[in-house]
This record gives C-alpha cells, sequence and structure tokens, in this order.
C-alpha cells in the first residue's frame, strides 16, 4: 500500500534552502545599511572625537560611577557594533574606555567588544559580502593572500600590531580566507592587547591629551612594528629550516 504523504523531492529541499539563505542575506544587508545610515544621517560621529571627549567627561564619568554594569554593558555593545559594521571611531571610544573604566579594566573590555566586533565582521565577509569585498578591495588582497596561505596565525598577528593596513580591512579581507575562525578569533584578541593598552592608558590622562599623534608617537609606532615583526619569528624559522634541511 502506497503511503498517502509523497517524499518532497530533493530539488524541492535545496530550492528551499538556497531561497531562504538569500532571504538571510537580504535581510542582514539591509539591517547593516540601515545601521550605517542612521550613523552618518545623525552624524554620529561628531560625539566620536576628542574635543567631545573632553566636553563630556563629567557626565560620562558620573554616568559610569552610578549605573557601572550598564556602563559597561553599553560600551562593550557599542564598541562590537562599530567594529562590525566597520564604521569610525573606534581610537576615541578606547580612550573613553581607558578614562571610564581604567587603563586595565578599559583594556579589557575594549578587547572584549573589538574582537567580537572583529569576528562578526569577518563572517559577515565571509559569508554575506564576499562579492563586494573581493571589488572593492580586490586590488589589495594579493598580498594579504598570501601571507595566510603560509601561516595564519602569525601573519594575522603581525596585520594587528603593525598598522600597515585598515583593521576593518583586515577583518574583512579575513573572511575571505581560509584562516580557522578560532585561528582568526586567538590572534585578533592577542595581537590587539598592546594597541588597546597604549590608548586606555592614554585615556587616563585624558585632559592632557590635545592630539592622537601625542599618543602614536614614533617610538609607540616602532614598538608595535617590533612586535609585529616577533610575530613573524616562527614563520621565519620554518622556512629557514626548511631551506637548511634541503
Amino acid at each position: 500500500m502506497m503511503s498517502e504523504h509523497t517524499a518532497m523531492p530533493d530539488s524541492v529541499h535545496v530550492a528551499s534552502t538556497t531561497g531562504s539563505s538569500a532571504r538571510g542575506k537580504i535581510i542582514l544587508l539591509l539591517l547593516l545599511t540601515a545601521t550605517i545610515g542612521v550613523f552618518f544621517y545623525f552624524d554620529l560621529t561628531q560625539y566620536l572625537s576628542l574635543e567631545a571627549l573632553k566636553a563630556n567627561r563629567d557626565s560620562l564619568l558620573a554616568f559610569t560611577e552610578a549605573h557601572y554594569l550598564t556602563a559597561v554593558s553599553l560600551f562593550i555593545s557599542g564598541y562590537c557594533l562599530l567594529v562590525a559594521v566597520s564604521l569610525p571611531g573606534a581610537v576615541f571610544l578606547t580612550l573613553a574606555g581607558g578614562f571610564l573604566f581604567g587603563s586595565m579594566l578599559g583594556t579589557v573590555y575594549v578587547n572584549l567588544g573589538a574582537t567580537t566586533g572583529s569576528t562578526l565582521a569577518f563572517l559577515s565577509a565571509r559569508y554575506l559580502l564576499r562579492d563586494w569585498v573581493e571589488a572593492k578591495f580586490g586590488s589589495r588582497l594579493g598580498a594579504i593572500q598570501d601571507g595566510f596561505s603560509k601561516n595564519a596565525f602569525s601573519y594575522l598577528m603581525t596585520l594587528r600590531l603593525i598598522p600597515i593596513f585598515p583593521f576593518f580591512l583586515v577583518n574583512l579581507v579575513s573572511g575571505l580566507t581560509r584562516v580557522k575562525l578560532v585561528t582568526y578569533i586567538v590572534a585578533t584578541s592577542v595581537g590587539i592587547i598592546p594597541g588597546s593598552f597604549v590608548y586606555a592608558y592614554a585615556g587616563r590622562q585624558l585632559g592632557m591629551i590635545n592630539s592622537l599623534k601625542e599618543i602614536a608617537s614614533p617610538n609607540v609606532l616602532l614598538a608595535f612594528t617590533l612586535l609585529g615583526l616577533l610575530a613573524l619569528v616562527p614563520v621565519l624559522y620554518r622556512k629557514f629550516s626548511a631551506r637548511k634541511g634541503e
């Protein structure tokens, strides 16, 4: 006796899955576009500047002291959102984190927000924005792709430590590589600690800072460069060992 229910053909399942995936991508793109649109329409960049931080530091500090957990949650969430959609202003949020929470805790909260936001940007590039990223930054992908293919962790650490490429670009381009998600998260979290601490520490002396150039001095940039080169030591050692063994 034949069953009253006929099994759905595989092609129907595939079409249904593909349709759901396409709808999901469209929804995410609309949310991403809306977020960026709101940010620039209301000119929120005016609140992410050194002048704005100085002008509002008393009220920000008072709110943080009165509602510490809320302030921490808002800070991490805001930092995450800013990085996830590749919007400008993370440097000023890092300064604010140091001013409001101290250099150590500020670095921790910055790291949580930045790493989470970077991971979301990475996943967006890998599953949602691949075609756009390749079309937009295709001419700059060759060197990065080559580096990732040799040693993803060391190369990503170097990119995080040395400010050769913009932070948001590394997030997006990394999603186009075959680097594992866990490797990306760990390398990002560790690699951004020095820079985050420097700016969070500077945030403690917010009233004495008149320009970001005072923070990113040649000596500081040199230190980051040396740390970045140090991260490449394992790669160079393997290359040397391989040639020696030939």
